[in-house]
């Protein structure tokens, strides 16, 4: 890429995390641009960058690139990570959208329950990645018979299917217990470019505490998809 995408965002993780992988993973530089106040927003918002009044946005090949599905296949797409032809290309889509569904929940539902909810919160995302997301893809792994979720190449689908399985474990280290195939499929965190994105110091941000939420609650009060 001939210039840095520069990504929009809060400080904190959030739905711009899954592009903070996604070009980790390709080898991708980029540029943070954080919100620290609602002015900043509103400046977006003015200048005709937020059609929908939400963020995340990216900037990249000259467009400003908003919502964050379009974000993710536009890049993945660039980065050669969406498939050789349609048939895969509609694969990755059906599994990342199904995995986004877990993701949300770990880190758009959960987090913002009040202090009394949280916990029995969390403990019922991680049951449900248990019974039913876990399986889910434990049985693509032993159907496809390959190293990968689909074709016999690293996709987004894998990266977003390795991104869902941390962040699983800051919640309970033994989800895989029951799951071999992905603790074998976890051996992908050795990937080069995804073993530096996990190392300290990365632009890889950690679970949303009390004092980030409390920010973007008092201070900026925007909608993000």
């Amino acid at each position: 890429m001939a210039a840095k995408p520069k990504l929009y965002y809060f400080r904190g993780r959030g739905r711009k995390e899954f592009v903070l992988w996604l070009l980790a993973a390709a080898g991708v530089e980029f540029e943070d641009e954080f919100f620290e106040t609602r002015e900043q927003y509103e400046k977006l918002q003015k200048d005709g960058h937020l059609h929908f009044g939400q963020v995340h946005l990216v900037k990249i090949d000259g467009m400003v690139l908003m919502q964050t599905r379009a974000i993710l296949g536009y890049l993945a797409a660039k980065c050669d990570l969406s498939g050789k032809d349609l048939k895969e290309r509609v694969g990755i889509n059906m599994y990342t959208d199904g995995n986004l569904d877990l993701m949300m929940m770990m880190i758009a539902v959960a987090p913002f329950e009040p202090p009394n909810k949280k916990e029995e919160s969390f403990v019922l995302v991680v049951k449900k990645a248990k019974t039913h997301y876990l399986p889910i893809f434990e049985k693509i792994l032993k159907d496809h018979r390959e190293d990968f979720l689909i074709g016999n190449k690293f996709s987004w689908a894998d990266v977003q299917l390795l991104e869902a399985i941390l962040m699983g474990e800051e919640l309970d280290a033994s989800v895989l217990s029951d799951f071999p195939l992905l603790k074998v499929f976890k051996h992908i965190s050795n990937i080069p470019t995804i073993k530096k994105f996990l190392q300290p110091g990365s632009p890889k941000k950690p679970p949303r505490d009390s004092h980030y939420l409390n920010f973007e609650e008092s201070n900026l009060t925007i909608k993000y998809p």
